[in-house]
């Protein structure tokens, strides 16, 4: 597993428990960068973690209304935690991180769509992120 693919699943993590446990990112990340800072191995993908978190926190209502906008009838409320977490990690790589292609970007949030959430998120999130891709 590349270190972006472990950085993407943990930025995943600190975005779904911020979102289901309603806990504040700031002390999830300040967790996490202590964990990380113990733990050499946890180096090379927490940077990356990090830059998504605080991309998508940065950039959040303008990425919420790209999803909500290219997700047809379905609201960010109503949608999966996951599904919500991962949407908004990849649309901030399609619409703000130059560095990775939106092809990337679609492939790895559904791989994790797939293995974390319902049967039916990975195509849900796929042409959710494809039509923010066509779009920016």
């Amino acid at each position: 597993m590349s270190a972006r693919t472990k950085a993407r699943k943990r930025a995943l993590d600190i975005l779904f428990q911020a979102d289901v446990r309603g806990d504040e990112i700031a002390t999830i990340l300040a967790a996490e960068a202590k964990r990380a800072a113990n733990e050499p191995a946890r180096q090379a993908s927490w940077l990356y973690a990090r830059e998504i978190v605080d991309g998508v926190i940065d950039n959040r209502d303008a990425i919420d209304e790209q999803i909500t906008s290219f997700a047809k009838d379905w609201s960010l409320a109503r949608m999966p935690a996951v599904d919500r977490a991962l949407l908004r990690m990849a649309a901030w790589e399609i619409l703000y991180n130059d560095e990775v292609p939106a092809a990337v970007a679609i492939d790895e949030a559904v791989e994790l769509a797939k293995e974390f959430s319902t049967d039916d998120s990975g195509s849900f999130v796929h042409g959710v992120l494809a039509r923010i891709a066509r779009a920016s």
